[in-house]
């Protein structure tokens, strides 16, 4: 599957050079303002090319709007080349900052690079272990010193709740709304057969409890 880039500029020009350049490689979304590049943010861009300087809403304020919301790699691309304005760039959540005018064989280097580099972010962050229990979140399994633990969906599901929130105590009808969904045919007391079936495999491999209960609160994950 082809990554995809969102391109933002009020410059139309501009847009269609580098849509036109990187369309060969990937899968380009176009917005010309700060609202529509909100707009397009909601189809997932891997790597989102942000111009500053647009009326109304810029690409600073544009930025700071969905920085919380996305992780991918945000490149600003803007005429101001003074130590200051990179700073608030910076700070205000982007990961490079391209200075017009710019080299379009350049600027494809500079986004594979990121896009290299988000790719192995993801693949390592995939994995995390917990003392012997090694958990991939990708792949969607559970190995205890090289054993894989059988799990059917909605005890990894849990599971993945639980540790990537590890320490943090989630009661059974939370656990309930965020697993099986607030539709979900069913009650708060199927959490807990699912966390006793999760805990008698786990126990079948290490002697160690990871779901831990919080009397009167519910269960947290002890990594």
């Amino acid at each position: 599957m082809r990554q995809k880039l969102l391109i933002v500029d009020d410059e139309p020009g501009i847009v269609e050079m580098m849509k036109s350049y990187f369309e060969r490689q990937y899968d380009v979304l176009t917005a010309y303002s700060g609202a529509e590049a909100l707009e397009k943010v909601a189809q997932n861009p891997d790597l989102i090319l942000l111009d500053i300087n647009m009326p109304v809403m810029d690409g600073l304020a544009v930025c700071q709007s969905i920085r919380k919301h996305v992780a991918c790699p945000i490149l600003f691309l803007t005429a101001r080349v003074e130590s200051s304005d990179k700073i608030i760039g910076f700070q205000s959540g982007a990961d490079d900052y391209i200075v017009k005018p710019f080299d379009l064989d350049e600027l494809a280097a500079r986004v594979a690079a990121h896009l290299r580099r988000e790719k192995r972010r993801q693949e390592n962050g995939s994995v995390r272990f917990f003392g012997e229990v090694a958990i991939d979140y990708l792949g969607r399994t559970v190995t205890i010193g090289g054993a894989e633990i059988s799990l059917s969906r909605k005890e990894f599901d849990i599971v993945e709740l639980l540790s990537l929130n590890a320490g943090q105590v989630f009661d059974r009808e939370r656990i309930y709304e965020r697993v099986w969904g607030i539709d979900g045919d069913g009650n708060s007391d199927t959490v807990m057969e699912h966390i006793r079936k999760i805990r008698a495999k786990l126990a079948g491999h290490t002697m160690h409890s990871y779901i831990d209960t919080v009397w009167g609160c519910g269960y947290k994950w002890n990594g």
